[in-house]
């Protein structure tokens, strides 16, 4: 059993300690208040029980939790408040020095929590360490400055998340989609060099390159590009090719125009090839200011296009992206392996889903490619034209801002719909589970509670909206004057882009299944429980509507990708409630308002069952289904696809795609116990060192391949298959 102490650092659990802390406070008191051996002896068997029953490592404080409760279970009142002075003197002593432990431990990567929080960023390496220092000065700074005591104690407590405090001391906001377009067609300024409109493919796709970086190191969240802002420059390469092809034909005495343009439309598919290993290759190998590969998503969506000849050009460029994500990255060993970046999204429209349709290759391309690499994930255009409606009635179609996040329909000055440019503040979550336990399963009560813990999470998204109001365009040239967000003059505020629509910000939620379960005793899915959770769902919508009427700001509902705060919350819970069968028995909550994990649920039924539920989460949702190897059962993937396109906005399949370097094992990586820990073991030569092996794992959207805390590792470990 393992013990996370108060920096961070992961060592072996000690009764000793809990033994001598005990007599310290023993010895302090009167003959007569004392606690005997046996007692004191008693209560560390128990502590270390108790804290063997979590399944997890523990942290310092659930532990001297657990001792205090069992010295006063044993009525040495005396000895309690000893021991509660004592830890109440060595907390104040450490306020001073908590932020250099936490430095410390990050440069000496001894901090387990830190090393298991995003599982893109490889702790061991400077630009992360840097990264994360920077972040502890930031949450230091958040925590005794920015933020009122009230939020500060809510987030601490699981009660709430108030996201990316490690970025809040800076201007800076969550997520985007890039306007590429804009950027490549009337040029942009990098590192103060202007770079003009560029005059062939392979240039474009190079500049949108420097563009991703540049971008994804001025904001924390995700970013989208769409691979139809690149597609013009096809017909511009394709010209310039041609005379070039004349010319050195023309040497010869060859004038034949079909042969100029065979020729042509050859070297043609060989820059986009170049074009796109470009994008792949530079997305995987840059490394941001924050020391991780930008969490970009690149968009194919053939309806973009402007005319036949253009979407003919995207469709060349669509299916080379897919190829190349077929084949893979080589790792360090020369094996091809899954990359976690970029993430591909596919949109699913009347032109590919069926067969027999014009593009219908593409459609059966993308499922090979989402069988060997779990992307690209799934929009179906249909139910989305039903669901993302602007004020005149029409529905739109577009990309997510990274993983999920999604913007509301917006109508411009020119009363044209915009996407591109458009961005999201930032984020604070609410822990539904934490509502219902609360409540005590009284329903008065928890409608009263929710209500307050939804006017916290609003005081603390406008914390949030405050802290960017007033930011200068200066403070990110690359968003706010040269073209990704906006075109704004040196010394700009960007307020007004933060009114109105323009931007949205979220409210996001976690843990509907525990919440429902508790209060009803039924998951979900079953017919008689979900009525409540509908109504749950609409309730924070009903808040949101309500509180964009009053700021003038989009408020959107988000179901939250939880990663390491998946596991932060199970733990405040096990730490408030104990453990209730069914809700805080697992070290992890659900993410959103998905199905249980564990649940066995079929896969169409499960997306038919979530459509519901991602209709009513509009700033952002995804719904995935668990299914094994599929790369010989295609067939299969292309109707989960179709029924996709029919039933639900934007779905994923969650394959595996592991390998251990070893001996070489390509397969499914699984998770084994060994004392109270999950550890990743190769099922063939049992290979257990994590740099040995590639895994790669679906959790939030993205996929992650650095690993994930104990919460996360036993939510995976314990996932169904759907199919």
């Amino acid at each position: 059993m393992k013990i996370i102490k108060r920096n961070g650092s992961e060592v072996p659990f000690d009764i000793e300690k809990i033994l001598n802390a005990i007599r310290k406070a023993n010895n302090e008191v009167s003959l007569e208040n004392r606690l005997s051996e046996a007692q004191i002896e008693d209560i560390a068997e128990r502590v270390k029980a108790l804290s063997g029953d979590l399944n997890r490592a523990v942290n310092v404080e659930e532990v001297q939790d657990f001792v205090e409760n069992q010295i006063m279970d044993k009525k040495a009142f005396a000895v309690a408040r000893k021991y509660i002075t004592y830890r109440y003197t060595r907390m104040l002593a450490r306020r001073n020095n908590t932020t250099d432990d936490q430095i410390l431990t990050l440069i000496e990567c001894n901090n387990e929590e830190v090393k298991q929080e995003n599982s893109n960023k490889n702790p061991t390496v400077n630009s992360v360490q840097r990264d994360y220092m920077a972040g502890e000065v930031s949450k230091d700074l958040t925590r005794r400055v920015l933020l009122p005591p009230e939020i500060v104690a809510a987030h601490d407590e699981g009660i709430i998340h108030f996201h990316d405090a490690d970025y809040f001391a800076q201007h800076m906001h969550n997520c985007d989609l890039v306007n590429l377009e804009d950027m490549l067609q009337n040029g942009t300024v990098i590192s103060g060099t202007f770079i003009e409109k560029p005059h062939s493919f392979s240039t474009a796709c190079n500049i949108a390159t420097q563009i991703i970086a540049q971008v994804a190191s001025n904001q924390y969240g995700g970013q989208s590009i769409s691979l139809t802002h690149l597609a013009p420059f096809v017909e511009i390469s394709r010209q310039k090719i041609r005379g070039e092809v004349a010319e050195e034909l023309k040497d010869v005495g060859v004038t034949d125009e079909k042969r100029i343009a065979r020729i042509a439309e050859k070297r043609l598919r060989d820059e986009i090839r170049r074009g796109i290993q470009t994008i792949q290759y530079q997305v995987v190998t840059l490394l941001t200011t924050n020391g991780q590969a930008p969490f970009v998503t690149v968009f194919m969506y053939l309806g973009e296009a402007r005319d036949e000849r253009e979407r003919k050009d995207l469709a060349m460029i669509i299916e080379e992206t897919l190829n190349q994500r077929i084949q893979g990255v080589k790792n360090e060993s020369g094996v091809w392996v899954t990359p976690a970046f970029p993430k591909l999204i596919y949109v699913l429209e009347e032109d590919n889903i069926r067969e027999g349709s014009k593009y219908w290759y593409l459609t059966e391309l993308a499922a090979k490619c989402t069988a060997k690499r779990m992307v690209p994930d799934y929009i179906s255009e249909k139910k989305m034209l039903e669901y993302k409606v602007d004020k005149n009635g029409e529905g739109h179609c577009y990309t997510c801002m990274g993983c999920r996040s999604f913007l509301t329909p917006y109508i411009d000055e020119n009363g044209k719909p915009k996407y591109y440019g458009r961005f999201n503040q930032g984020v604070v979550t609410i822990n539904l589970v934490d509502v219902a336990l609360t409540s005590g399963g009284n329903e008065e009560r928890f409608w009263k509670i929710f209500d307050e813990r939804l006017d916290l999470c609003y005081r603390a998204l406008m914390y949030r909206h405050n802290r960017l109001k007033g930011t200068l365009s200066d403070a990110a040239p690359i968003l706010w004057q040269y073209g990704a967000l906006a075109r704004l003059k040196k010394g700009e505020k960007i307020d007004k882009l933060l009114y109105g629509g323009y931007s949205t910000i979220s409210l996001g939620y976690a843990g509907l299944y525990e919440c429902v379960k508790y209060m009803t005793g039924k998951s979900h899915t079953d017919e008689e429980a979900k009525p409540f959770a509908l109504a749950v769902m609409q309730h924070m919508n009903d808040r949101c509507k309500e509180w964009k009427a009053k700021e003038n700001i989009d408020f959107s509902l988000y179901g939250t990708p939880l990663e390491s705060t998946t596991y932060k919350f199970a733990k405040c819970l096990q730490k408030r409630f104990g453990i209730i069968p069914g809700v805080t028995d697992k070290n992890y909550i659900t993410n959103s308002y998905h199905v249980h994990v564990t649940e066995k649920i079929d896969a169409f039924t499960k997306l038919k069952f979530e459509s519901e539920f991602q209709q009513l989460s509009p700033g952002g949702a995804i719904s995935y289904v668990e299914v094994p190897n599929m790369q010989d059962n295609i067939p299969a993937v292309i109707a989960v696809m179709q029924f996709i396109y029919d039933n639900i906005m934007y779905a994923e399949l969650n394959t595996k795609s592991d390998y251990c370097q070893v001996c070489g094992y390509d397969g499914e990586i699984g998770i084994v116990e060994e004392d109270g820990k999950l550890l990743w073991e190769c099922p063939h030569c049992h290979n257990r060192d994590q740099s040995k092996m590639n895994v790669a794992r679906r959790t939030c959207g993205y996929i992650g391949t650095q690993y994930w805390n104990q919460g996360r590792t036993q939510e995976i470990k314990e996932r169904v298959l759907h199919l």
